[in-house]
């Protein structure tokens, strides 16, 4: 493998979590690599997740149950869903495309596309932190998802009967069943799910600082910048930076999240990306004696349990990448969760939004762009820490011309 690899040089724009996998995989494969990102590495997005590999969330979110919830949602403005009046007519095609997404066949193609990545992503990265030295890093202790009623709970069997024939296991808890997986919890919860190869790591920031440690150590280098233009000339890529510099490479690969289309578009390639704006409040780790990943799938977030503290976060609101953050959600969430969680301690806490780059399948774009020499791999929504290790191989593939490991139409770039 090194020796397909020698003398090669790309740069990667994005030093998310995507962007340094990535980075890792192909300068194990003797690739000189330069990543570019305009603040740090995993400084932004990829700081603020779940911290969840959630190798079961095969379904996109187009699926009926979703669909069916977004009229109730959008009815409150500190809900799961949130979206200005100003900005629908932006946002008019995506949705028209998310409506399409759901239809029985593209949510069939979506779901298989789903679990070939999932199985691609366990094996990929239990490998990379084999590697990297972080798989003490990784907790596998399950997640359970929270119901209020029996027809709440009724409602989501479709879903969990599609995980169970792709062969995820499942345990479906009733009662005072569900206080043995969490403790504490409020009895307004009645029915619960536990999905045990549900995995988290410890700090999804740290993961990310780590594994670059691990591709730096194999000659990828940084460089702080922000990438303002992209342009494709004499069989190189050139990058004009904000600092005034330009910098040239043979070959690139854009992994920059939600502002990956404002660049493919450079290149002539339209993606219809938008940014969900997420949001969270990280707690002291002494908020609440919190055993695993709790969710509240009627309410749109999750509480993760995270080295570095409690954080309780989700919801979903576009409004482009522009918009001033509105730490109203966050608030609203932290309401919720200590009426859910009655000893939660919700002072000292740390609020905090980003941008999940989200397609309207729920699929990413893994592909090569129409200029010869780019590669894209960017469009995860909310499972980037999940899939980034499968998308830094399938990416390491395509550069060097090695059969993909799982096919990759699904995720075309011209899909759209």
């Amino acid at each position: 493998m090194a020796e397909a690899g020698a003398a090669r040089d790309v740069t990667i724009i994005g030093a998310g979590i995507v962007g340094i996998c990535i980075a890792a995989r192909l300068a194990e494969a003797g690739i000189r690599v330069k990543v570019i990102d305009r603040t740090g590495i995993c400084a932004e997005t990829s700081s603020g997740n779940a911290a969840a590999l959630a190798f079961s969330e095969i379904l996109p979110l187009a699926h009926k149950g979703m669909v069916a919830q977004v009229p109730r949602w959008l009815l409150d403005p500190l809900g799961p869903l949130a979206i200005p009046p100003a900005y629908l007519p932006s946002l008019a095609g995506w949705l028209y495309r998310f409506w399409r997404a759901g239809s029985a066949a593209k949510f069939n193609q979506a779901v298989a596309a789903q679990t070939a990545m999932m199985d691609l992503a366990r094996g990929e990265w239990m490998d990379l932190m084999d590697a990297s030295g972080t798989r003490t890093m990784l907790r596998e202790d399950g997640c359970l998802e929270l119901y209020e009623s029996v027809a709440e709970h009724e409602a989501s069997r479709p879903g969990w009967l599609e995980r169970e024939r792709a062969g995820i296991e499942i345990h479906h808890l009733a009662g005072e069943e569900i206080a043995q997986y969490q403790p504490g919890l409020s009895p307004r919860f009645v029915r619960a799910v536990f999905v045990p190869g549900w995995s988290n790591v410890a700090d999804p920031a740290e993961i990310g600082r780590a594994i670059w440690r691990y591709a730096e150590s194999l000659g990828a280098q940084w460089m702080q910048d922000r990438v303002v233009a992209v342009t494709h000339k004499g069989g190189q890529q050139r990058l004009r930076l904000e600092s005034g510099g330009e910098h040239r490479t043979p070959e690139l690969v854009i992994a920059a999240g939600a502002w990956s289309h404002r660049l493919t578009a450079m290149l002539g390639d339209t993606i219809p990306l938008e940014a969900e704006r997420g949001y969270n409040t990280t707690l002291p780790g002494d908020a609440f004696d919190l055993r695993r990943q709790i969710s509240f799938p009627g309410h749109g977030f999750v509480i993760s349990p995270l080295a570095t503290g409690i954080r309780v976060g989700g919801a979903v609101e576009f409004g482009g990448l522009e918009r001033q953050p509105n730490f109203a959600r966050s608030k609203a969430m932290l309401r919720k969760a200590a009426d859910f969680l009655p000893g939660l301690k919700t002072e000292g806490g740390k609020e905090w939004m980003g941008h999940r780059p989200s397609l309207p399948d729920s699929l990413p774009v893994i592909d090569a762009s129409n200029k010869p020499g780019v590669w894209y791999a960017f469009g995860h929504g909310h499972l980037g820490l999940t899939q980034a290790a499968a998308t830094a191989r399938l990416i390491r593939d395509l550069i060097l011309g090695q059969k993909p490991a799982i096919p990759l139409a699904p995720f075309s770039a011209s899909r759209f």
